[in-house]
């Protein structure tokens, strides 16, 4: 199989890190005898320096873009990659990767491996450039197809089985998206922008007043907006954004409304594929993080799950 650099590092076991017990929690804390001198403030955690160790995060759909992987070619195992991914694939990626056309490599289908081929090659330039972040990885996660490339990196998925999947995955999710016209936005909003409200009720109500009987309108992340939608819902929301308190809005370069109903007969056929994946125990001491879509679960979610914890 494809040597990878996750294959054979080795990390370090010594991790810097708090241990638990550090500090007392306020269950444990004295209690001040009435009328006493107010205590003096509790000292302030000191700072760790982060060098001692890192943690890799790996891209999902969006982050694609004509020319990416162009600098990665002399990196060791960068070509072979590429050369795996044309069998397993049955096209050239490298060449859609480095030139296009652009509204092919935006495609589902095709920009889901690109992403993943990609990520683990920036990988090698890492090792190259930097071992010392590789050597102190304690922990990796991808956003939506970039948990694939975490598990290669953590050693827990083989690369040719994890891009397989991850083809299959690309094909079913491009074949639901085109069923119902829809995408993803990203919103930047003012302290007064209220999310849910102007998603969950204010756009699909919007929805419902034009005849749509079940409008999907899904907040996926709260720290700013990030929400799959219907075109209808999507185009409500841009359009109102001065008076939803919305500071920036963007259209994701994706095709649909990704970790939705919408996507629910995807689910079944990766299902299948991940049953005959062999998933080992990942390489860190404390596990690993997966966002969005556990290898099984998760297409029509988008909650954080720890998928391995020894």
């Amino acid at each position: 199989g494809l040597s990878l650099v996750s294959l054979s590092r080795t990390l370090s076991t010594n991790k810097p890190g708090s241990t638990a017990g550090d500090y007392p929690s306020l269950a444990e804390a004295p209690a001040s005898p009435p009328n006493s001198e107010p205590a003096a403030a509790p000292q302030r955690r000191p700072k760790k320096d982060p060098s001692g160790c890192s943690v890799l995060l790996f891209p999902g759909q969006g982050s694609q873009f004509v020319g990416m992987g162009r600098g990665l070619l002399k990196y060791p195992n960068v070509k072979e990659m590429f050369t795996v991914a044309q069998k397993i694939l049955g096209y050239d990626l490298l060449s859609l990767c480095l030139e296009g056309p652009e509204d092919e490599l935006q495609k589902t289908v095709h920009c889901q491996p690109a992403v993943f081929v990609t990520s683990l090659a920036a990988v090698e330039r890492l090792n190259q450039e930097n071992p010392k972040a590789i050597e102190m990885c304690v922990a990796a996660a991808g956003f939506s197809v970039g948990e694939f490339a975490a598990l290669v990196f953590s050693g827990a998925m083989n690369f040719a089985e994890a891009l397989y999947a991850v083809k299959v995955r690309a094909e079913t999710m491009q074949k639901a998206s085109e069923l119902v016209p829809s995408g993803m936005l990203s919103v930047t909003g003012r302290p007064q922008a209220q999310y849910n409200y102007a998603c969950l009720l204010q756009a699909k109500e919007h929805c419902k007043s034009l005849g749509m009987e079940n409008p999907v309108c899904s907040v996926l992340l709260l720290s700013f907006l990030l929400s799959s939608l219907t075109s209808q819902a999507l185009d409500f929301l841009q359009e109102n954004s001065r008076r939803l308190k919305f500071m920036r809005t963007k259209t994701l370069p994706v095709s649909g409304a990704f970790h939705t109903e919408l996507m629910a007969s995807a689910t079944e056929p990766l299902r299948e594929v991940l049953r005959q994946v062999e998933v080992s125990q990942p390489l860190y001491p404390k596990g690993i993080n997966i966002f969005s879509e556990t290898c099984i679960q998760l297409l029509c979610k988008a909650t954080p799950v720890l998928i391995f914890k020894r």
